[in-house]
């Protein structure tokens, strides 16, 4: 007997009763456990090898072989007695994900012996093979060399019986070949640069850095069912499937009461992240069924975008001990919302200061106002660059839905820092923000409401919230370290102009806090048309977005031209973060990447249409055929008969439409792929495939769709959206 839906369902939705277990430790208890930290440090290195370590972390000071060989001895003492037994560079390639290459600590000793080994040289450096992973043009096959390099401001950790440790990854040539390395440069970049201009504030010697706080949506499937949908497991999402008639209109789903099953996983994921360090704090519903939410506290840049790619691998396999799959994919299921990483971006000191905070006094102010007016800026005269750092095959279904941000890149202020700005552009003295407000409810038990100084504005694609931005637009299953790059890049490039013109006029003979003053207000004046408080997704937000001059750009393979325009150039060959070089080779991978996802999915849906619908279809119209024949063997009388069979031979007819369409147009569809394959230009190939195959695929899915509400529910071959949508 064959294994149907029915079984998946059945399977999906049976669950043994939940056992009650007893209260789990503290958290403090086990925090960190896995993570070669400051606190394990101390168990395992001496007092002068640490104190290295940390210059190292703090100051960026480079480690001497003989400091390496010693933290190498202790990271390995450390990891053995967490029951590692191999060791591991963990990196980031330009495929959005991971890389590991485990190695044993083993090695063969004297005759028929072996001891554990890992030495500072194997800590520092190793030898991946870099023609394997995307390189847009800066690696061949047969030029396979690359190194992968310690990152020391990011902990070791243990997974499993490995040792994992944060490298970058460069080719023999010394381009850039992951995500780490610009990154990290353009950290030290924007670093430099906002640590510049804080002395004009009395500053000195207070190390800058950008934060983070994403916040990560994505959908739980149940596993069986996931099994049964091969547009799933191949191209991540639902290429076929008929709108559910419930989904999320009555709006029931969102911060409610959350499902027994996935609280079970939520606790198993906070569990293990705990266990790694990641200092997980909110958990709730999203707006879709079965769409969920996991987010941490703020973290330096770089450690917050390792821990989500490690959140990101360690919630597929605790998924599965639930009977789950996560989906990670930005727009899986039509018709519902889509899933993105809203990054919390901000600027701050060591010592504490929050770049993006107002303050108390009138200098504390003046120093947010410059540091806003220079990230709007950057995002006003980069705008299409941004867009491009997000946009994906994927995420381009997000985009623009009227769920997420729109596909123009504008910035929300609030009221209050709005006229904080407005008042700067009419006055030549200090500016003052009103603090925060409160108001009482008239309730004698609920306390006053402190307000802020911004409301939200959810279809804003970067809105300041407070003493942030939160670049909403980036993609559920990205690496974020796309959009921060380029965030702190064009941020640290704007940070130096404006500099360069405050010198100016304090050469000029302005007192200091005027010459900042003066500038902030012309820097504010030339960027006003980023600003944008009202509704991203009306049409006439459209149109005023075009005559503001903002990149009104949706296909994704033109959107790409933004990483190699004069402007993006100038901007990271300046800061140091990039080349020309590398930033071609990154757009040659985005062309490249698209194609083949959207490739990906005109296959397996011209499978699906050959293999598992059109069969389905036309064996129910086989049915309908054979019931209308005997019908007329019954009524024979010809008026009498089409009376009573004209409703089946409506179904017949219209059964026959949509598999003939259906049948052509996929047909069509994979001779056009088989003709875009034959080209060179990545550019020219990518262009393709958004302008000629993704509508092949929206117009099969409508056939499909409304064949799936014509076939018998007993006959059709893939879980429906509402088995999918809903966990019981």
């Amino acid at each position: 007997m064959s294994y149907t839906r029915f079984d998946a369902v059945e399977e999906a939705f049976v669950r043994p009763p939940v056992s009650v277990e007893p209260p789990a430790p503290a958290t403090s208890q086990y925090y960190g456990c896995c993570v070669f930290d400051r606190k394990n440090m101390r168990k395992y290195l001496s007092s002068d090898t640490r104190q290295k370590v940390y210059e190292s972390i703090e100051q960026g000071v480079t480690l001497d072989r003989e400091v390496a060989e010693q933290v190498a001895a202790g990271m390995k003492r450390w990891a053995m007695d967490m029951g590692a037994t191999h060791y591991t560079h963990w990196f980031q390639p330009l495929t959005g994900g991971t890389a590991e290459k485990h190695d044993s600590f083993a090695s063969p000793y004297g005759k028929g012996e072996s001891i554990e080994e890992f030495t500072g040289k194997l800590l520092c450096q190793q030898e991946p093979d870099a023609s394997s992973f995307p390189s847009g043009g800066l690696r061949n096959t047969f030029e396979a060399r690359g190194y992968t390099a310690w990152d020391p401001s990011s902990p070791a950790f243990v997974l499993n019986d490995t040792l994992c440790i944060p490298t970058v990854f460069v080719s023999y040539t010394g381009e850039a070949l992951d995500y780490k390395t610009p990154l990290l440069k353009s950290e030290a970049a924007v670093g430099k640069a906002a640590a510049d201009v804080l002395k004009y504030f009395g500053i000195e010697n207070d190390r800058v850095f950008s934060f983070l706080g994403w916040e990560q949506e994505y959908f739980l499937v149940d596993a069986a069912l996931y099994a049964m949908r091969p547009d799933i497991i191949m191209a991540e999402r639902t290429l076929v499937g008929h709108n559910s008639a419930r989904n999320q209109q009555l709006e029931d789903h969102y911060f409610g009461c959350i499902p027994g099953r996935v609280l079970e996983f939520m606790k198993d994921l906070e569990f293990e992240c705990y266990k790694l360090g990641i200092p997980i704090k909110t958990r709730h519903n999203e707006v879709a069924p079965n769409q969920f939410e996991i987010a941490p506290v703020f973290e330096q840049a770089n450690l917050a975008i390792d821990h989500n790619l490690e959140l990101m691998a360690i919630m597929k396999t605790v998924a599965e001990r639930h009977g789950f799959k996560v989906i990670l994919h930005e727009k899986p299921f039509a018709g519902i919302n889509g899933s993105g990483k809203h990054c919390n971006w901000s600027i701050g000191t060591e010592s504490g200061i929050g770049l993006m905070s107002p303050g108390k006094t009138e200098e504390e102010n003046l120093r947010f106002l410059a540091f806003t007016a220079n990230v709007l800026k950057a995002v006003y005269d980069n705008n299409a660059l941004l867009k491009a750092s997000v946009m994906t095959a994927s995420n381009a279904h997000r985009l623009g839905a009227n769920e997420a941000p729109p596909a123009i890149i504008s910035s929300f202020l609030g009221t209050q820092v709005t006229e904080a700005f407005q008042t700067l552009l009419k006055s030549e003295g200090m500016v003052r923000i009103k603090g925060k407000k409160s108001y009482s409810m008239g309730i004698p038990q609920i306390p006053e409401l402190l307000i802020d100084n911004t409301d939200r504005n959810r279809t804003s694609p970067f809105a300041f919230t407070g003493n942030r931005f939160e670049f909403r637009a980036v993609g559920s299953s990205a690496n974020c370290a796309s959009a921060i790059t380029v965030l702190n890049t064009v941020v640290a490039n704007q940070l130096i102009i404006f500099k360069e013109a405050v010198d100016k006029r304090i050469a000029a003979g302005a007192p200091v806090m005027q010459a900042v003053l003066d500038e902030t207000r012309e820097v504010y004046r030339a960027c006003q048309d980023i600003c944008f408080d009202g509704n991203g997704y009306s049409d006439e937000w459209k149109a005023e977005a075009a005559r503001r001059g903002l990149d009104c750009e949706t296909s994704a393979p033109l959107c790409y031209d933004a990483f190699v325009s004069d402007r993006t150039i100038k901007a990271y060959v300046d800061a140091g973060v990039m080349s020309e070089v590398e930033l071609r080779a990154r757009a040659e991978i985005n062309w490249e990447t698209y194609s083949k996802k959207i490739e990906i999915e005109a296959r397996v849906l011209a499978d699906l249409v050959a293999n598992h619908i059109l069969p389905v279809a036309t064996r129910y119209q086989s049915i309908l055929l054979d019931n209308v024949s005997k019908m007329k063997t019954i009524f024979t009388n010809l008026k009498e008969f089409e009376q009573v069979a004209a409703g089946e031979i409506d179904i017949i007819k219209e059964i026959a439409m949509h598999t003939s369409e259906a049948r052509e147009l996929a047909v069509q569809m994979e001779e056009e792929c088989d003709a875009l394959d034959q080209l060179e230009c990545e550019r020219e190939k990518a262009i393709g495939y958004h302008d000629k195959i993704v509508p092949y695929l929206e117009n099969i899915r409508e056939h499909v769709d409304a064949l799936e509400m014509i076939v018998d529910d007993d006959m059709w071959p893939l879980p429906k959206y509402r088995e999918l949508l809903f966990i019981r």
